[in-house]
């Protein structure tokens, strides 16, 4: 597997990483919190660009948003105890299923 789908799959669960510490900031009020996600927003932004030189922009930013939002969805549901509507979960889906066919039609690993 080359690095960059490596980098790319981090980089895309770094996302709810800093949406859980700008959560904790408390609008960035808490000095401690906004520091870490000031620090995990840069690196995770540097993952993506490391792995845009490979994968291109498109496809980068495809996957990198798609780990995001799929992984952020399940941080929302069991960390703060978000809704599990049919729709909420057929949405998700209908995400993953995008990001597959997307890496289907370029020749992607996955």
């Amino acid at each position: 597997m080359d690095i960059a789908w490596i980098l790319i799959v981090i980089a895309g669960i770094l996302e709810p990483v800093w949406v859980y510490t700008l959560e904790r900031s408390d609008n960035f009020r808490d000095r401690k919190w906004a520091l870490l996600t000031v620090l995990v927003v840069i690196a995770d932004l540097y993952l993506l660009s490391v792995a845009m030189e490979t994968l291109g922009a498109g496809m980068s930013y495809a996957i990198w948003t798609g780990i995001g939002a799929v992984t952020t969805f399940l941080m929302g549901v069991m960390v703060f105890k978000e809704s599990t509507s049919w729709i909420r979960v057929g949405c998700i889906f209908v995400i993953i299923a995008g990001i597959v066919g997307l890496n289907l039609v370029s020749g992607g690993v996955i």
